[in-house]
């Protein structure tokens, strides 16, 4: 997606940025509201933009194009926040941070994978103590969010398996940046959900971008090993 069109769509996000600010401050100040104050934040940049936003946000010529902009039926808050930490990092870091000490609240991953996926991997690509400390969080906000949409039988978190299939998983410079352990954890869940999504395009190229496993002699190729998770899926679902 690209950034904002207009002055007044960055000044939007800031102050979005800025509220999420304040409700994790709350957060940190207040034990007794965490639980509440996480399970709104979730909410609030999962909900989808309504067309108000979306003509602050992108301009009135510009959330026409939005829509076709590769995030399926929706476009969530957590879409253009994601973006616009990317634009913007400075607005993100304090958010980062506060989510990172308040990691043990419900949702916190969820939050996390959502808003900061794309960060990661296009501000902090060559940061490897980010790499080694984060994937591993992101990987478990992720399959969370994928989850809830397997459960709902909705696609409001397909932007997000659409970036980590198609910009990190199938490209080889990013991926080859992640620890080792961190590209298994990211393939066998990219595997579990690849037909949910409906992203069986990618599957040739996907696998021979599968990582080594260590016990590779055991359990078989990178094709064995997806209809392993794809069938583990299937019977978790039921």
């Amino acid at each position: 997606m690209s950034p904002p069109s207009s002055v007044g769509g960055s000044a939007y996000l800031t102050a979005l940025a800025s509220e999420i600010d304040k409700k994790l401050q709350r957060a940190l100040s207040s034990a007794a509201q965490r639980g509440n104050l996480f399970q709104e934040l979730f909410a609030d940049v999962a909900l989808e933009v309504d067309e108000r936003s979306k003509d602050i946000i992108f301009g009135e010529e510009g959330s026409i194009y939005a829509e076709g902009d590769g995030y399926g039926e929706h476009i969530c808050f957590y879409n253009v926040l994601y973006d616009h930490f990317v634009y913007m990092p400075q607005n993100g870091r304090t958010i980062f941070d506060l989510i990172v000490q308040l990691w043990s609240q419900a949702f916190a991953s969820n939050i996390f994978a959502l808003l900061f996926h794309k960060w990661i991997f296009e501000v902090e690509l060559d940061n490897p103590v980010i790499l080694l400390r984060y994937c591993a969080a992101l990987v478990q906000g992720a399959r969370n969010v994928f989850w809830i949409d397997t459960q709902t039988n909705s696609s409001r978190f397909h932007s997000l398996y659409k970036y980590l299939l198609e910009e990190v998983a199938l490209c080889s410079e990013r991926l080859s940046k992640l620890p080792l352990q961190a590209q298994r954890d990211l393939f066998l869940l990219l595997s579990r959900f690849m037909f949910f999504y409906n992203s069986e395009e990618n599957l040739e190229i996907f696998l021979k971008q599968f990582p080594d496993f260590p016990n590779a002699f055991l359990i078989g190729s990178a094709s064995d090993i997806f209809v392993t998770e794809i069938a583990d899926q299937v019977l978790n679902s039921e």
